[in-house]
């Protein structure tokens, strides 16, 4: 066994593509040996702005021979069948064998491989990889270039390391020869430097100053950011996508902290973080819980100056930078966000919806609807109304046309600036909210009904003209928009009917998209929606969580195998179908399980034609007091003491059908035998339709 490096150096890999090319090159190099019959060890992947690199552990020496076998045609076949195997084989008919096969001569090709050298397979393999290798964006280059069949790479390929154990591999693609040689840090080591192999790749290069392990690099970005930030009495504010990021643009990473004009810091820590993080890949400090003056930002080069010249650098283009954003938050509060709200009348919001200025006029009076109606507790409707019409307003702003990801947030600021109610800035900083499972959902009333009635909106306006996703396009964010709903409904316990229709239908599939994340079961759920009619989703989850708790039990599990049993019963004797629908008419028994009516068909059969058992009499008795109990509690909303009145005909269920011959000779008997079940279904289904419960 011995160890195999390989590494594929090239120009500028993008950051965002590295992750992605270590999975691909390890995927890759797996099925290439695999197809061999190669079974690696360990395999570990490294990237750094220039470099590819694997190692794979225990790599055999030789691969295992191999003996196939191909069933042909049999002996009889006409001879076309075994004309066809033969060109299929590549074998001549003396080569093959004859077998009796279920009585039948059948002829067999029997191929013997034997073992390779894996050198000789990994020499093959390397070529097959990279010209393989799927990246998002790639591109030719050279002379080369003219055709369409040369070599592709997301950056000109400089060169190629393959070594098995201390032996080199030799292969060639598109004119990069393999070899042992590489290079070094660009500035700092930028020789040539012959590697040995797997064992003391890593050490050599770091001795060359690249550390190749991107988890390292990530690491020692984290700690010496932090640690410049805090030597300077400040904290870092912590993002890992930069850290991963800064790691991907660097082979010797070092943080450096820098200043910039404290004046700066009248324009809003979000625009200066983002200006800093999108534009420079800086991170940015806090002192006391608010922004500082203060950046931290990665150069790839050990400074002799300790970095001094290149934090006087980075602080110049990052002042520019600033400058910019100050520019577009003094220029954009010269004009009222009333007035930026005119403008939305030229953006198109969807061709069959009017323009965004439409869009808001909708939101503005279902806004103002939610918080009159009492629907959101405690909000102004003239607070809701004037921030629905101003929430679009900063997306004609200067500062949202260069950073759209501050849309809404920039809102607020505008709208505190120019002295409108703090009510009023927040909801229209927070009207976007929950974007996604982790964001924060609104509580403040005024930013409830407009965070709602936007979502509410979008979802109407696009099931209306039908475009509804589908499969797994959604390119309204649809999904999104119902769940958002969902959370702003759910978390501020606001009780009203969301939708009919097609859209309560989408708004049951999200919400057990939901509640199967949170760890409610699915069943349970269609268990609920079964019943129809309930579009109150607090009500809805209410008697979900009370109906998981209950089924946990032992007398909710054994209710519901006692359901079961009673359903089964009478769907093979077609009592719903034939005896309900003769006495009432009703063809689905749980259309009229609320009808008043239903209840006084049973009670009128309380005098019955012979003297019931025991048990029977017991299950009458626990019905009479159960059922009534549990639509009150149904009624009161009070689930738990529904499941509690249900509990309470467990007994007597079971004892009914361990005693009682449900279909008794004696057609009377079978018949309120036979209704007596339909009455303990029909207490259930007051609660849920249990047979929708898995179990």
């Amino acid at each position: 066994m011995t160890d195999f490096l390989l590494e594929l150096r090239s120009e500028e890999i993008p950051a965002r593509m590295q992750a992605g090319a270590r999975a691909d090159l390890e995927k890759l190099f797996r099925k290439e040996l695999d197809a061999a019959g190669v079974t690696p060890g360990a395999i570990t992947v490294y990237s750094t702005p220039r470099r590819l690199a694997l190692i794979a552990r225990d790599l055999p020496l030789e691969t295992q021979a191999v003996r196939e076998e191909t069933k042909g045609p049999a002996t009889s076949a006409p001879e076309q069948a075994l004309e066809g195997f033969l060109r299929k084989t590549g074998l001549a008919k003396d080569q093959l064998e004859v077998r009796d096969l279920k009585g039948k001569d059948t002829y067999f090709a029997v191929v013997e491989k034997p073992g390779r050298a894996v050198r000789d397979v990994l020499a093959e393999a390397i070529p097959a990889i990279i010209r393989a290798f799927p990246w998002p964006k790639s591109q030719r280059w050279g002379a080369a270039s003219l055709s369409s069949e040369s070599l592709r790479w997301v950056r000109p390929l400089s060169g190629i390391v393959a070594i098995l154990g201390d032996e080199p591999i030799a292969c060639e693609v598109g004119g990069v020869v393999s070899g042992t040689v590489t290079k070094g840090h660009r500035f700092h080591a930028p020789g040539e430097i012959t590697l040995s192999g797997a064992a003391t790749y890593v050490e050599t290069l770091r001795a060359a100053f690249v550390l190749v392990d991107h988890a390292e690099r990530q690491d020692l970005i984290r700690t010496r950011a932090a640690e410049a930030a805090s030597a300077a009495g400040l904290t870092l504010v912590e993002d890992e996508g930069l850290v991963i990021e800064n790691a991907g643009l660097t082979e010797w990473p070092v943080p450096l902290l820098g200043r910039f004009d404290e004046d700066f810091l009248e324009v809003p820590p979000e625009t200066i973080q983002l200006t800093a993080r999108v534009n420079q890949k800086y991170f940015v400090c806090e002192k006391d819980g608010k922004l500082a003056d203060a950046f931290v930002c990665t150069a790839n080069i050990a400074a002799t100056d300790g970095g001094e010249g290149i934090v006087a650098g980075n602080r110049k283009v990052l002042a520019a930078r600033l400058s910019d954003a100050r520019f577009f938050w003094e220029q954009d509060r010269k004009t009222p966000l009333s007035e930026h709200a005119r403008k939305l009348g030229r953006i198109t919001f969807h061709e069959k919806l009017g323009t965004v200025a439409d869009k808001v006029e909708r939101v503005a009076k279902l806004a103002e609807w939610l918080a009159a109606e009492g629907v959101v507790p405690d909000c102004d409707p003239a607070l809701a109304r004037q921030a629905a019409e101003l929430c679009k307003a900063d997306l004609v702003t200067e500062m949202v046309g260069e950073f759209p990801e501050l849309q809404g947030l920039m809102g607020g600021y505008y709208a505190r600036a120019e002295g409108r109610p703090d009510a009023v800035a927040d909801a229209i900083r927070d009207h976007y909210k929950p974007v996604g499972a982790g964001d924060d959902v609104p509580t403040a009333p005024v930013s409830v009904a407009v965070a709602l009635a936007d979502k509410l909106d979008t979802l109407r306006s696009f099931f209306a003209i039908d475009e509804k996703p589908t499969g797994s396009k959604d390119p309204f964010a649809l999904r999104r928009a119902a769940l958002g709903v969902i959370r702003l409904i759910t978390d501020n316990n606001l009780r009203f009917g969301v939708a009919e229709g097609d859209l309560l239908d989408f708004f049951a599939d999200r919400l057990k998209v939901q509640q199967k994340e949170a760890g409610v079961r699915h069943d349970l759920i269609d268990a609920v929606f079964a019943l129809g009619g309930e579009d109150d989703l607090v009500r809805l989850l209410t008697r979900v969580h009370a109906l998981q708790a209950f089924v946990q039990t032992d007398d909710g599990a054994n209710l519901l195998a006692g359901y079961k049993r009673a359903n089964n019963i009478l769907k093979k004797e077609g009592f719903a179908a034939d005896e309900r629908i003769a006495r009432t008419g009703d063809e689905d028994p749980l259309e009229n399980v609320d009808d008043p009516d239903m209840t006084e068909i049973y009670a009128a059969r309380g005098q019955l034609a012979y003297t019931p058992e025991p048990a029977e009499q017991a299950l009458i008795e626990a019905l009479s007091v159960a059922a009534p109990k549990a639509e009150a509690s149904v009624e009161a909303e009070d689930f738990a003491a529904a499941m509690a009145a249900l509990a309470s005909l467990r007994v007597p269920i079971d004892a009914f059908f361990n005693d009682v011959t449900v279909n008794d000779n004696d057609p009377a008997k079978r018949t309120e035998r036979l209704g007596l079940l339909d009455r303990f279904r029909v207490a259930v289904h007051k609660v849920a339709d249990f047979s929708r419960i898995e179990g």
